[in-house]
């Protein structure tokens, strides 16, 4: 089990990482849209390539920051039955719900999924749109993402087991807004 810890804690890191990092590109979107919003009001320029632009930021944010999210306790959830639960109670439903759902979905994306992008990245497929981007970049997301997610579902399996069987406390964080 101690392995396995340590295989959760990397991904933990992996994830980490990667969600840092795609928090820098809330920033390069909302500095893309701004400039190409600017242009197009002030200079009536307008450009496929950086609307497109600011779709494929968004979906590397939306898809890389999944296991990130994952980590860090903040995906929707209903909390009607699992906020009474006891800790014990939560984990199992966390670790049946990644056994169950999260696991087999995720690597179905990505089984699903990687042949788009190595089709589009064989072909050098592009927009339709006049001045349109490459789509292979943004068909890598939807695999990688989904890789992202599974890795994380992995750990979090990892760290319910390990608390189940009295080796880990969890300390799960709690969500930063509740509505």
């Amino acid at each position: 089990m101690k392995a396995l810890l340590t295989l959760s804690h990397a991904i933990d890191r992996l994830n980490e990482y990667v969600g840092r990092v795609v928090l820098w590109l809330v920033l390069a979107t909302t500095l893309v849209s701004a400039a190409n919003a600017g242009m197009r009001y002030s200079f009536g320029m307008a450009s496929n390539a950086w609307l497109e632009l600011q779709w494929y930021l968004f979906a590397a944010i939306f898809l890389l920051a999944a296991g990130y999210t994952l980590k860090h306790n903040g995906h929707v959830r209903i909390d009607i039955l699992y906020g009474r639960l006891s800790e014990r109670g939560r984990a199992w439903i966390d670790l049946l719900g990644a056994l169950i759902f999260l696991l087999p979905f995720s690597l179905l994306l990505v089984w699903f999924s990687w042949p788009g992008f190595a089709n589009a990245l064989q072909h050098g497929e592009m927009s339709p749109d006049a001045g349109g981007l490459l789509r292979w970049p943004v068909r890598l997301m939807i695999p990688l993402g989904f890789a992202l997610l599974a890795l994380q579902g992995v750990s979090e399996i990892i760290k319910r087991i390990a608390f189940l069987r009295g080796l880990i406390s969890l300390t799960l964080e709690q969500p930063v807004e509740k509505i």
